[in-house]
């Protein structure tokens, strides 16, 4: 269960080392979601960088990851569902701790996935929450896809309401 969501969108620098900040308000929840204890004194986060349609890396705070695999675990074992679930979102991740001044470094799975090449000495990173997760992308890559999103007339607020007629 999710304490509070992951709202707004973020952009922050990536600098020559790959070390990125992760937003105050996304670093509240990661805590909040995976206390320290004697074992990880630092909260983590879990970065899925499957699949290949995706131009995005999904980050999850461990209770969100807890959350997603036990449902990849009720899936039937051995149908082709689950064994491209558990590869794409499962096996295609990693956990990296938060450092205490609140950044991480980005690892080179998951700069190639947000296509930063590995001559890159910087960027920008978009944050952008959707509520149990948030994903991470590119800021051009972000900026670019949500100019053609926003060109379709059609109201949010209409799908949401069709989502609880249906549910």
């Amino acid at each position: 269960m999710v304490s509070e969501a992951f709202r707004g969108e973020f952009y922050q620098k990536v600098d020559s080392k790959a070390r990125v900040s992760i937003p105050a308000a996304f670093r509240r929840i990661l805590e909040v979601e995976d206390p320290a204890t004697e074992d990880n004194a630092r909260p983590r986060v879990y970065m899925v960088y499957g699949g290949k349609s995706r131009n995005f890396v999904e980050c999850y705070s461990r209770a969100g990851a807890d959350a997603l695999a036990a449902k990849i675990e009720a899936m039937e074992l051995g149908s082709p569902a689950r064994d491209r679930a558990e590869r794409d979102l499962i096996s295609r991740s990693v956990m990296i701790e938060v450092e205490p001044d609140g950044r991480i470094v980005l690892p080179a799975k998951v700069r190639a996935k947000m296509g930063f090449a590995p001559e890159d000495s910087g960027g920008e990173a978009a944050f952008a929450g959707f509520t149990n997760r948030f994903k991470l992308y590119r800021r051009e890559v972000y900026d670019a896809e949500n100019d053609a999103e926003d060109d379709d007339d059609v109201d949010p607020l209409t799908l949401v309401g069709r989502a609880m007629r249906a549910g």
